[in-house]
């Protein structure tokens, strides 16, 4: 069985997240067997691009509400036929979409992974990593947060292993 990952993070927005999101991230999911269901491609570009470049600024607010929700409801969808979602929870705060994906998830019975490799602190006390109800979404799937993309990739590899003993070798 080929496990489908959505990838929940924020590292599309950015040049240098998405340069680590699909030279690091991505090919190192493939290559533990995992189908990448990748929510900055569900959207075709001309779609964006459209919605970014309209002339008013009334004809741009009307775009980007036809496409907000289009885009919403594509990552819907694709959080609804994946196995697993990965949430990547770095930034001072993480993102609010990352966490609103993560939530739907979790309510959904998937199991939710979590990757922060960023040092900084951001939970609500010493006893928790980031927001207490995020972390006790992930806890309550059975996931985990894992502080190291080695450390993410090593406990995914686990759950595919564990969930598919026919593919394990010995």
């Amino acid at each position: 069985m080929k496990f489908k990952v959505y990838i929940a993070s924020e590292l599309g927005f950015s040049e240098a997240g998405r340069s680590f999101y699909y030279k690091e991230l991505v090919p190192k999911l493939q290559e533990l067997g995992l189908e990448i269901l990748d929510p900055w491609t569900l959207t075709p570009e001309s779609l964006i691009n459209e919605s970014k470049t309209s002339t008013s600024l009334e004809e741009r607010k009307t775009k980007w509400k036809e496409t907000n929700k289009i885009i919403a409801e594509n990552n819907q969808k694709a959080i609804e036929s994946c196995d697993i979602l990965l949430a990547v929870l770095d930034g001072s705060d993480p993102n609010s979409g990352v966490c609103a994906e993560l939530g739907y998830a979790a309510a959904k019975g998937k199991v939710v992974f979590a990757y922060r490799g960023d040092f900084r602190l951001c939970g609500d006390n010493e006893g928790a990593q980031v927001n207490l109800q995020v972390e006790h979404f992930i806890y309550q799937t059975k996931g985990t947060i894992s502080t190291s993309l080695t450390e993410t990739l090593e406990t995914l590899n686990k759950y595919v292993q564990k969930a598919n003993p026919q593919e394990q070798e010995f």
